[in-house]
């Protein structure tokens, strides 16, 4: 079965999910191949932000051709391996299940790219505790610009933003919906840390977090930590944890087959998620 997705001006009504994939400076090339045919790439379309001030910030976007109504918005963050600006390389990883958010859920997917020598979240990754920065990095900030510009020029589901993102990626999925904590309606970080004293402030965010208990790069307990530091403050995170599995995580994370039906129910407007129908998966 064929599938044509297309990038038109405006759209009449789509949804906007956005997925966060980060790997850590330490974390050298992916040990296992490419997830998807290499063709796989060519749906996303290439665009280049520019927030006018001359600041740049390469993404790719995948908008499918044939959803009725306002979309859901998933955005997705890779991780350092990733970085840098042949706007290609974050889509390394996870090309596949964006394809299928696209397709199955009638997801708008953007995936930005964050230069080399920069970071999605401002941490230092040497240090056992997270502490988040006082301001967002300058390509979260684009990145964050970004979204806002896509919600002008398409008919988005506000209350329905996504935000996925492994290693470095995941370090900047909990630092964003930190910051935002009433603009995201879930996130999927896979193997990132978080700011455990910032946990009260997204206690109401529906998040399900994946780690490898073998991660010999970004710890799991950094994981662990957090999602109980949530629970303390009252919240009720998902938790996923892998046995024998190293930093990879997102390998297992990314075929878990309840993860896009539980991150597109979610929604901002929790009568809506209720009772607004939503998108079944299609044959393969």
């Amino acid at each position: 079965m064929a599938f044509i997705f297309r990038l038109p001006s405006a759209l009449p009504a789509m949804w906007l999910v956005v997925s966060v994939a980060l790997l850590c400076p330490n974390h050298a090339q992916a040990q296992e191949a490419p997830q998807s045919q290499p063709d796989e790439l060519s749906a996303f379309e290439t665009h280049v932000f520019d927030d006018g001030q001359g600041r740049t910030l390469p993404y790719r976007l995948l908008a499918p051709s044939d959803v009725q109504g306002p979309s859901p918005v998933l955005l997705f963050l890779h991780g350092a391996g990733e970085r840098g600006d042949d706007n290609a390389r974050q889509l390394i990883h996870g090309k596949t299940l964006l394809l299928k958010a696209a397709r199955d859920f009638g997801c708008i997917v953007v995936a930005p790219q964050c230069p080399a020598g920069s970071k999605w979240s401002v941490v230092d990754w040497t240090q056992d505790k997270v502490t988040f920065s006082d301001e967002p990095s300058e390509p979260m900030q684009l990145t964050l610009a970004l979204i806002d510009q896509l919600a002008e020029q398409y008919d988005v589901d506000n209350n329905r933003l996504y935000i996925m993102g492994l290693s470095m990626g995941g370090y900047g999925t909990w630092d964003t919906i930190y910051r935002q904590p009433d603009r995201f309606a879930a996130a999927a970080p896979i193997c990132g840390g978080a700011d455990t004293a910032q946990a009260q402030k997204i206690t109401h965010v529906p998040v399900w977090a994946f780690h490898g208990d073998a991660d010999p790069v970004v710890s799991v307990e950094l994981t662990r930590a957090m999602i109980q530091a949530i629970k303390d403050a009252g919240g009720d995170p998902r938790y996923t944890e892998y046995p024998d599995t190293g930093h990879n995580s997102w390998t297992p994370a990314f075929a878990e087959p309840e993860l896009l039906p539980w991150l597109t129910s979610q929604s901002l407007d929790n009568d809506a998620a209720q009772t607004q129908p939503q998108a079944q998966p299609q044959p393969e």
